[in-house]
């Protein structure tokens, strides 16, 4: 195996282990941090299970979460670029993931439930959007470590 190929597998495993760990503990933080009383009885439709609601924002935190890492890796890919190649197509990728990287994180429940907001009602209509989000990330990721 060539050098190339086993820097790529290597920095794929740091990403691969990175998500996994971040996912774990945003699904660890979420679980605690939004209780099953934030979610009024009456905005439950009586076709869902009790907990329905729960798991998509649970769901939501650990896709944003990971979206946000995504991101980072994102933008230091490309200020990497940037340092070498002084090309303003960079600059412009550099402000494409920082203005996503603030939108995943202000967009994450987490966050949301700090100042003092709770979304409740959306069902996966609130985990839709992070991933499709998450698969255009993750495209862009793989094309930016492999050219």
């Amino acid at each position: 195996m060539n050098s190339q190929t086993s820097n790529s597998l290597k920095i794929w495993a740091v990403i691969i282990v990175t998500l996994t760990v971040i996912a774990f503990l945003a699904a660890l933080w979420a679980s605690y941090t939004l209780p099953s009383s934030q979610f009024p009885e009456r905005l439950r439709p009586s076709q869902f299970i009790r907990g329905d609601f729960e798991f998509f924002y649970v769901a939501q935190t650990v896709l944003s979460t990971v979206n946000v890492v995504l991101l980072v890796f994102l933008l230091t890919i490309y200020v990497d670029v940037y340092r070498k190649t002084r090309s303003h197509f960079t600059i412009g990728l550099i402000i494409f993931s920082a203005v996503f990287l603030v939108r995943a994180i202000t967009a994450n429940p987490l966050f949301m439930r700090a100042f003092g907001f709770m979304a409740f009602g959306l069902g996966p209509f609130a985990l839709l959007p992070e991933l499709f989000e998450f698969v255009a990330l993750t495209v862009l990721l793989y094309l930016s470590i492999k050219y």
